[in-house]
């Protein structure tokens, strides 16, 4: 009788998704990755490295906005004096939220945090961690999809609703997907709850391409470590040699992107079953980083059904966030 098992018998159904994304990324014409899946534990602390570059201003912009106006953010979420649950999606470390959880706290409000992150181990941290730094917090990390974690705790809950949506994530959608997005979001909330959303503003061309293009090599290294995952995750074969780390940005669109380039013709297996096909110089996309103007900002707010109420900048205006409000004359899903 043969015993032996398959890769594929011994993945999780969270690894099966992995594979079941990967190889179809990877057989699409062009190739692509999914950027989610930067985010195992070493990525988390490639992510962090990332942030505490010279060259990538963005988390200094972002904090410099939560340090400056996390007390007029936190009257603006308090003003209609109801309980609420605070979901941030992406939560990261919180070292940029944690000031407006501070500023909340302060302010004796019936509220749950409730981080969403699609990485397991940053929820841990969080759960460990922030109950030190705030002891009367009131924390639940929810590990997963961004909507579906938002659909869970609407299941559950009835409160007013204030997400946060910060570090520019939404930048890692293009313009269509971001729309589409938001929208969705939108569906999952009710008049009055609000969404709070950090955009990378357009600017130098020079500056936003460095910050993804760092002279350490750190972003570089990001990028190859999502291929290091495959091979120990899923057990592909790539060598790491083989590929090297490639940013571009497009002024006029605003579309900073990151690939991996093939330095050869080769081939890579993933599992027992699967073989890839590279040819010399075949690029993999990675990830986008979308930058935004302020015109570009309220018309994604309008295109997706929210009301555009105020916007937070950095002393530099390299970054904004900005208050959507959720109300009666928003628009419905196509």
């Amino acid at each position: 009788m043969n015993t032996t098992t398959s890769t594929t018998e011994k993945l999780s159904p969270v690894e099966l998704q992995f594979m079941a994304d990967t190889v179809a990324g990877l057989k699409a014409s062009p190739k692509f990755m999914q950027s989610k899946y930067f985010y195992d534990a070493h990525g988390d602390r490639l992510f962090q490295q990332i942030m505490d570059m010279d060259e990538y201003y963005l988390t200094n912009a972002e904090m410099d906005i939560l340090k400056t106006y996390s007390e007029e953010i936190a009257k603006l979420i308090s003003a209609e004096n109801t309980a609420f649950d605070l979901i941030e999606l992406g939560a990261g470390d919180a070292t940029k939220s944690i000031h407006l959880l501070r500023a909340l706290v302060a302010r004796e409000l019936e509220f749950s945090y409730l981080p969403v992150d699609i990485s397991a181990h940053v929820i841990g941290d969080l759960e460990d961690n922030l109950p030190r730094q705030l002891p009367s917090l009131d924390i639940k990390g929810l590990n997963g999809d961004y909507l579906n974690m938002l659909g869970k705790v609407s299941s559950f809950s009835g409160r007013r609703k204030v997400v946060l949506f910060m570090g520019a994530n939404i930048g890692n959608m293009n313009a269509d997907q971001a729309v589409k997005f938001c929208a969705e979001l939108k569906m999952s909330l009710s008049k009055g709850d609000l969404l709070i959303i950090g955009f990378d503003l357009k600017k130098d061309p020079r500056q936003i391409l460095a910050a993804y293009n760092d002279a350490a090599g750190i972003t570089r290294a990001f990028n190859l470590n999502l291929l290091e995952r495959i091979n120990r995750e899923l057990d592909g074969d790539f060598n790491l040699g083989d590929f090297e780390h490639y940013a571009t940005y497009d002024p006029g669109t605003g579309s900073c992107k990151s690939y991996l380039i093939s330095l050869t013709d080769q081939l890579v297996h993933i599992g027992e079953n699967e073989t890839i096909q590279f040819s010399a110089h075949e690029p993999i996309f990675m990830e986008i980083s979308q930058k935004y103007s302020i015109e570009e900002i309220e018309a994604l707010a309008a295109g997706s059904g929210f009301r555009c109420q105020q916007h937070f900048f950095d002393e530099n205006n390299y970054f904004a966030d900005s208050i959507w409000l959720v109300d009666e004359h928003s628009a419905q899903l196509p």
